[in-house]
């Protein structure tokens, strides 16, 4: 193909100018058909020349549509073609992979290839990763114009090979807008926010491509504060891509109120949210068990003619009902939808394993398997928290065996932790230890926490012992290591070692997660904290759960010291105990719900043994169901027992 540039040909060269304010415009636009220029009639055309305009509007249609055997018959049928005609075709074999060779031979037969010629060329080399074949062909173009430099720039910055677009930015001689936006964009996804930032005040013209860069890079860099400077600064009007880095960015650093905040400035300007915007609002809602905000956002969906049948916005929403305790909403909904993906079966699946329902769950991957959609290693994820929650240990090790043998998934880590998990709530710790050793990869913290949590469980101090020392080995600053350790240890009354493990926790300032549990009432949202003293109704809080405490004593209920974890007298242990944020928090529902009404409330922990206990007397005596979501499961209460049967 690079024998073109060895022969001297007399062509008149047409230049085209690709100088949007978007990278992907340098990149992929120099090669889409709807950049296609428009051939000029000439002052007196001939038959043949009358036609070639709605000739090569008829081709730019075929390959916009994908139809490139079409684009080539309408060529082929041709008497004459203009240098348009030929790059017409070029771009729809370029967007075609398994097309390349045709689109190389193409390009040799151009009689008068032009600048946009080229550029397609070099952008086809450049998308499909040949950077050799496209810093040779850029080298040696006759003629090169400020799209062929973006190409290459963006190209290079998208690699993250930053030197190499640096070198080619500096060499260009008129830089535009393009260019600055490839460097800032290039240097944020290489994670070089100091240098991008340098780039970013030099710029002469910052569109909102880099303003939202920036805010992209800073967000995902968790520095929060800097993001919403640059947001406030803006100087362009912002755009939806935007909009949706900050809200996006604020729940992803654990700021979901905020980023619903600004959803609803978003909208009060008039901006119309997309999928990938909605799915980034309902992941806010689902962490902060926010359903009325949920439902209006399903209201929105349902209001608009193209999110409606979105697949991405309707997952989301079924993803959020189900983490919202809303199970019976969200199968409705999922049942509602017209098309489903894998996505779509995985939320629902997991929806049912994180409420307990593991036969229903894989009841679904059974019929997901009937529909002809391939799982894939998330759905093996959600099948084994299913089996994991109902103590499914067999049929939990037949699906791990299954997803190489059957699937061809590859196990991940997540597949480990769950098996962990499962054998060791099933007290197989031992079997779970070897699993450990046999991974095919490095172990990692998270698998030998899930193996001290099960240690606490069972009580195993040695094997607990040697769980907390690889995962604080492989990272120091996991509080969760030393709280779960000094647990197994106040389970024996062993307060030496746990004074021990706290004076170490406390030398390596590491700090343990408050625990806090919430529940809505009247759309408003009521926190509290273990033994809290803020709340302005705790001393009504307070007299209701003593009242409860004697009912359930005088049922059999007994406070389950070893959660007690500290040092002090039995009278002390259990007043603490009565006071844990999820007993709170019940106990508020029970003062301000209707009578009968159902409780739900949320635990930023995982619930402790004794308040899974009390919950389960106060469900009977109050005569109601109480729903506590913790961060492994939902458990629903009701009639004196839990849905998880006692396996948690």
């Amino acid at each position: 193909m690079l024998s073109r540039f060895n022969i001297h040909q007399p062509w008149k060269v047409r230049f085209f100018s690709r100088s949007t304010g978007n990278p992907d415009a340098i990149l992929v636009g120099s090669c889409s058909s709807s950049s296609l220029p428009s051939p000029e009639p000439s002052t007196k055309p001939s038959s043949d020349q009358n036609q070639i305009f709605p000739l090569n509007k008829l081709i730019a249609r075929h390959v916009r549509s994908g139809d490139i055997d079409g684009a080539l018959r309408v060529f082929h049928g041709m008497r004459a073609k203009n240098t348009v005609t030929w790059n017409s075709l070029l771009v729809g074999f370029c967007k075609d992979p398994s097309r390349i060779k045709e689109a190389h031979q193409l390009f040799d037969e151009i009689p008068e290839p032009d600048t946009f010629s080229y550029n397609i060329m070099l952008s086809c080399h450049v998308r499909n990763g040949n950077f050799e074949k496209a810093q040779s062909f850029f080298d040696q173009a006759p003629f090169k114009d400020a799209a062929s430099w973006n190409t290459m720039i963006t190209g290079y910055a998208r690699r993250k090979e930053m030197e190499k677009a640096r070198e080619l930015f500096y060499a260009m001689t008129e830089k535009n807008e393009v260019s600055w936006n490839a460097m800032i964009s290039g240097y944020v996804e290489s994670g070089d926010l100091e240098t991008a930032s340098r780039f970013f005040k030099a710029a002469p013209v910052r569109g909102v491509v880099a303003w939202t860069a920036m805010i992209t890079g800073y967000m995902k860099a968790k520095k929060v504060e800097l993001a919403e400077a640059v947001f406030k600064d803006m100087t362009v009007d912002k755009n939806l891509v935007t909009w949706n880095a900050m809200i996006s960015g604020y729940v992803e650093n654990s700021r979901a109120e905020d980023g619903l905040k600004l959803f609803k400035a978003m909208l009060e300007e008039g901006a119309r949210p997309n999928s990938s915007g909605l799915s980034s609002v309902l992941l806010g809602c689902s962490e902060l068990s926010a359903l009325r905000f949920g439902r209006q956002v399903h209201q929105i969906v349902c209001k608009s003619s193209t999110l409606c049948n979105d697949i991405t916005a309707l997952t989301s929403l079924v993803s959020m009902y189900c983490k919202c305790g809303e199970l019976g909403d969200a199968w409705k909904l999922f049942q509602g939808m017209k098309m489903r993906d894998v996505v779509a079966w995985n939320a629902m699946i997991s929806g049912y394993a994180q409420h307990g329902k593991a036969e229903k769950a894989l009841s679904l991957f059974r019929e997901m398997r009937v529909n002809k959609t391939r799982p894939d290693w998330i759905t093996f994820v959600a099948v084994l928290l299913a089996c994991n929650h109902a103590g499914m240990v067999d049929t939990g090790v037949e699906y791990f065996d299954s997803m190489v043998r059957d699937y061809r998934v590859e196990p991940r880590p997540d597949h480990y932790t769950c098996m962990v998990d499962l054998l060791g709530r099933a007290g197989k710790l031992e079997e779970a230890l070897e699993l450990i050793r046999s991974m095919p990869f490095k172990p990692y913290a998270a698998v030998f926490g899930t193996l001290l949590g099960a240690c606490r469980v069972h009580k195993n101090v040695d094997l607990g012992e040697l769980a907390a020392e690889k995962l604080l080995e492989l990272d120091p600053s996991n509080a969760a290591g030393y709280v779960q350790l000094a647990n197994i240890y106040a389970s024996k009354n062993r307060w030496e070692d746990v004074a021990r493990v706290r004076k170490r926790m406390k030398q390596s300032n590491v700090v343990k997660v408050p625990g806090y549990s919430w529940i809505e009432i009247r759309n408003k949202v009521h926190h509290f904290r273990s033994s809290d003293r803020i709340h302005p109704e705790l001393d009504s809080i307070h007299k209701k759960l003593k009242e409860m405490e004697k009912k359930m004593r005088l049922a059999g209920y007994k406070p389950e010291l070893e959660f007690a974890l500290h040092d002090v007298e039995e009278e002390q242990k259990e007043r603490l105990l009565l006071w844990h944020s999820e007993k709170l928090a019940v106990a508020y529902g029970c003062l301000k719900l209707p009578e009968g009404s159902r409780i739900q409330v949320f635990k930023n922990l995982r619930i402790c043994g004794d308040c899974h206990k009390a919950i389960e007397f106060m469900s009977e005596i109050e005569r109601r169901e109480i729903v506590v979501r913790d961060t492994t499961r939902f458990h629903h209460f009701k009639d004196g027992s839990c849905s998880c049967g006692g396996y948690w």
